[in-house]
């Protein structure tokens, strides 16, 4: 029988293998935007889609930190932003903080931005 700690890790690891599957999918299609520009457009759809599951996978391991660690989940319209909030602190001897204060301010950095494909295409010309 496992602790709930060792789920956790569990948990975390699948969502960790999640993560790398779908960076190489995103790498792939952008290797394939070079080769092939007329498809451009398809391939920059795919690195939108794949950028938001990696940006999901991330939210949903700091779900089950602050859900299995803190005990204490964001709830209400900016549940997202606190999130983000209380996984850059430290918390006093249960953890230390999991991003940094840095991520966080490129995180709502990248909240004002209108959609995933005009980051990428904005990335793409610049």
């Amino acid at each position: 029988m496992s602790t709930p700690y060792e789920e956790l890790v569990d948990r975390i690891r699948g969502e960790i293998s999640a993560l790398d599957r779908l960076t190489g999918k995103a790498l792939w299609a952008w290797q394939q935007c070079k080769i092939r520009p007329d498809e451009q457009e398809v391939f920059i759809d795919s690195i939108a889609l794949n950028l938001h599951g990696f940006y999901s996978g991330l939210e949903r391991i700091f779900e089950l930190i602050v859900r299995q660690v803190d005990q204490n989940e964001p709830y209400g319209n900016l549940w997202h932003r606190e999130l983000l909030k209380q996984i850059s602190h430290d918390m006093q001897d249960i953890r230390p903080a999991v991003i940094s204060q840095g991520s966080l301010d490129f995180s709502a950095l990248t909240q004002k931005m209108l959609s995933a494909k005009t980051a990428i295409l904005m990335w793409l010309w610049y």
